[in-house]
């Protein structure tokens, strides 16, 4: 059975990166691509790295069950069909609230909308809607019998993976500090002046500091495995001069040793595949353009030092949104994301 996959807000970074690797996808067909300010442009006249790969055009129809309808062998079928809501934050409620789908169709909203626990139950015209949390390192099993998926945040992705092994042992008892790099991309496609090529290059600046709104997702999901967190996590997050991927540098005191801290985060992401543990340092180039995460250790005195690098576009959005579909599907989460970084 292919997978029938409709986009919402496809112009976008996060759309770009979703159609990249879906037209791609051995088990998925487009169903459609929703763009209301680029309805009937080809896909590749927007975005032009795809010219060649696919003659699809936006559409701004919002008949959606239609629409996968319309895609379906039989000309009726919803079952099999994914729509992936690639839309800023607040966007995706409003546009649930205005488009009810059918509870055949599975969501992957891609916003943060629906991320919190006590934001995470949506009920409109009758159609109930509960989003599970989709950190697959977090809640495997969870995605792969759910309809409705909340995407993570991206510096909630980087952080967490960091620090999730040691919540799963209740050994986060001190404070965390936490200072975390990302890429242009991170703040969108829309102009602002924070973004602009001019002020950005060559630039380095903090924003939020202890503040970030993705510390709350955080939050939720160490006291998930933990039970409590009573210490801070401060987390200062930088605007760096380069387009995408993020570096999170993290410190806590531990009484393991560099050895035992190892094996711990080494048999927490043994079946996990897109999570690696390097006993060698790393760096942002070696997971760019891939669903990666790599994970660095060391032992400092009484502290352990724990580096964890993601792409924000893939792994902190659209490549994790795609595990997540093939989770829920049935299918090897590896399908389609075998992507490689550039040695250079």
């Amino acid at each position: 059975m292919k997978i029938k996959a409709g986009i919402i807000g496809g112009a976008g970074y996060t759309g770009g990166e979703m159609l990249r690797i879906l037209v791609n996808h051995p088990q998925v067909e487009i169903a459609f691509v929703n763009s209301s300010s680029n309805a009937g442009n080809l896909i590749s006249d927007v975005h032009t790295d795809l010219f060649g790969d696919t003659n699809l055009r936006f559409t701004d129809r919002t008949d959606f069950d239609t629409l996968f309808k319309e895609a379906s062998p039989t000309g009726r079928d919803l079952e099999g069909a994914v729509l992936f809501l690639c839309v800023g934050h607040g966007d995706a409620k409003k546009f649930l609230e205005a488009n009810p789908i059918d509870a055949k169709v599975k969501i992957i909203d891609l916003s943060q909308d629906f991320r919190l626990i006590q934001n995470s139950k949506f009920k409109i015209q009758n159609l109930d809607r509960e989003f599970i949390y989709g950190l697959p390192e977090l809640n495997k099993e969870q995605i792969k019998s759910t309809q409705n998926i909340a995407n993570p945040g991206c510096f909630a992705t980087c952080i967490q993976l960091g620090l999730l092994p040691l919540a799963s042992k209740g050994l986060l008892q001190s404070e965390v500090h936490i200072n975390a790099t990302t890429g242009s991309t991170g703040a969108g496609q829309s102009l602002s002046k924070t973004s602009h090529f001019s002020w950005r290059n060559n630039n380095l600046s903090i924003y939020k500091a202890f503040e970030h709104q993705h510390l709350n997702e955080i939050g939720e999901s160490l006291v998930q495995l933990q039970g409590e967190v009573k210490e801070a996590l401060n987390f200062i997050p930088q605007r760096g001069d380069f387009t995408r991927g993020i570096l999170a540098a993290m410190y806590t005191e531990s009484d393991l040793t560099e050895e035992q801290a190892y094996e711990l985060y080494e048999s927490y992401y043994a079946n996990h595949p897109f999570t690696h543990v390097s006993r060698k340092n790393i760096d942002l180039k070696q997971v760019v353009n891939t669903n990666k995460c790599l994970i660095h250790l060391e032992k400092h005195g009484n502290k352990l030092f724990i580096i964890s690098i993601i792409d924000n576009l893939l792994k902190g959005a659209s490549g994790q949104a795609v595990q997540n579909m093939n989770l829920m599907f049935g299918l090897e989460e590896t399908t389609g994301l075998r992507l490689k970084a550039a040695n250079f």
